[in-house]
């Protein structure tokens, strides 16, 4: 017997259909979804969420100093004798350890890549935004969720579906 649902397709078509779903729940909070599916979801989005709150804090705050191009008032770079001009800027950034740096790889295998269209910006390329799922899910969900031993996800049914009376659900983060 296996140890998940098949949910009536091949492996690599099931695969995608739950990644895709989990990106869904992650970026927009809740979804709505057959009770099977969801309950497949629930599994690896916890999962996901569990490895986020463990390694949060994994982090170092690290100063280095960066070339950046000297910009006009227009946000045009200058240049000097047909050379673009760089000046030495000191960032702040955050080095992740190796335990959170392998924890972001286990996520990126998992999610995809999303990209937010701004809705007064329909239609143009140039407005849109790549949102980096990974980062919210350290910065945002997990510090939502430190003080809590699991059970990130609630699952609410609506009723029969009216084309194959399936149970429909609605998955939402807590």
């Amino acid at each position: 017997m296996a140890g998940y649902r098949k949910l009536g397709r091949t492996s690599n078509q099931r695969k995608a259909l739950l990644r895709n779903q989990v990106t869904a729940l992650l970026n927009n909070g809740k979804i709505r979804t057959t009770e099977a599916k969801a309950k497949e979801i629930r599994r690896i989005a916890e999962g996901l969420i569990a490895l986020a709150v463990k390694e949060k804090d994994n982090y170092e705050t690290v100063t280095v100093q960066a070339k950046v191009a000297r910009k006009d008032k227009d946000g045009k770079r200058v240049k000097e004798d047909g050379k673009v001009v760089f000046d030495t800027v000191e960032k702040t950034i955050k080095k992740d350890n190796a335990s959170r740096l392998h924890a972001r790889r286990q996520m990126l295998k998992v999610l995809y890549a999303v990209t937010e269209i701004p809705a007064d910006a329909a239609g143009r390329k140039a407005a849109t935004k790549k949102v980096d799922l990974v980062d919210k899910l350290f910065t945002e969900i997990a510090p939502k969720y430190a003080d809590r031993n699991g059970g990130y996800t609630r699952i609410v049914k609506i009723g029969q579906r009216k084309g194959d009376a399936a149970m429909e659900v609605l998955i939402e983060l807590i």
